[in-house]
């Protein structure tokens, strides 16, 4: 059995991180290890999880409240040494420039397609880090 790979998972919605959890099964494709996810719902348990557990990839909720996933992102790409690929959901595609300017690895529009999910976290979880 393949050892598993830690995704911080962010979203203020649990029903979001629900989604996610449910589209993403034990994992998002038969040649990634299984998902441990590391939940949080606000920015202080982002920091505090990526500071104390080693995570593999993140999917950050860019319509979470009050800090929107686009903004984490770029505060995680700018301060943390060696920050994990990060998978931005956006809830319109007219905010594909936000995902840009965050630095996001990759992005997919609300409500997720499970499909397209599971492809898009995939090939963060294949990439050499």
């Amino acid at each position: 059995m393949l050892p598993s790979v830690s995704v911080l998972l962010y979203s203020s919605d649990a029903g979001t991180r629900a989604q996610v959890r449910l589209a993403i099964g034990r994992g998002p494709t038969s040649d990634v290890p299984p998902v441990a996810f590391v939940e949080c719902a606000t920015l202080p348990a982002v920091l505090l999880a990526l500071e104390t557990s080693p995570i593999d990839a993140c999917v950050l909720d860019g319509e979470a409240v009050p800090a929107g996933g686009a903004g984490v992102c770029r505060q995680l790409k700018n301060e943390v040494f060696r920050c994990p690929p990060v998978l931005l959901l956006i809830g319109r595609p007219q905010d594909a420039w936000l995902a840009s300017w965050s630095h996001a690895d990759a992005v997919i529009t609300l409500p997720v397609d499970p499909a397209e999910l599971a492809a898009s976290l995939a090939v963060l979880l294949r990439a050499p880090q």
